[in-house]
C-alpha cells in the first residue's frame, strides 16, 4: 500500500494519505506534508520533539496536528523524518494526540526547499475508513 499521494488542486496543494490504522494514516499525512516542504530522504533523525494537540472534533484534531507541525517548521525550522504516535484518542468530546517527532532543523545548504505551506485547512477535509484502509484527504494553503 502506498503511503501518500499529491492531490492536484488549483491554487493550493492537497495530500491523500493511507494507513492500515488511523494512527498510520495520520503519520503518513504528516510525512506527505513534509515531502511537499523538502526531500524527506535528506532529513536526519538527529533531534526529537514532543507534540501534544487537542481538537474539538476528529477532523479538528487532524488539522491541529498538521498545523502544529507547520508551526514547528515555521518557528524553529524543524522538519520531521520519523513520527511515533504515543497516543491518539478519537473521543468526540475531546480528541487528542501525543507524538514524538524525530528530525532536524532545515538547512538551506543541505535541504531542497520545495513549497511554503501556510496551513492545513478544513476545505474538502476527509477522514474515512474504506474497507481495511484509512484514507485522509487534506488541502494545504500555500
Amino acid at each position: 500500500m502506498k503511503k501518500f499521494e499529491v492531490i492536484d488542486i488549483s491554487g493550493d496543494v492537497g495530500m491523500k494519505a493511507f494507513g492500515a490504522t488511523v494512527e498510520e494514516a495520520f503519520i503518513n499525512e504528516a510525512m506527505g506534508m513534509y515531502s511537499l516542504i523538502t526531500d524527506i530522504e535528506s532529513i536526519k533523525a538527529e533531534k526529537s520533539i514532543s507534540i501534544s494537540v487537542e481538537g474539538n472534533s476528529f477532523e479538528g484534531l487532524l488539522v491541529s496536528w498538521l498545523n502544529e507541525l507547520i508551526f514547528q517548521f515555521d518557528a524553529y525550522g524543524f522538519v520531521g523524518r520519523r513520527i511515533d504516535i504515543q497516543s491518539l484518542t478519537p473521543n468526540p468530546q475531546s480528541p487528542s494526540l501525543k507524538a514524538i517527532i524525530s528530525g532536524e532543523e532545515f538547512d538551506t545548504e543541505r535541504h531542497e526547499r520545495k513549497l511554503l505551506i501556510k496551513a492545513a485547512t478544513y476545505h474538502k477535509l476527509r477522514i474515512e475508513k474504506t474497507g481495511d484502509v484509512w484514507e485522509i484527504d487534506v488541502i494545504f494553503d500555500i
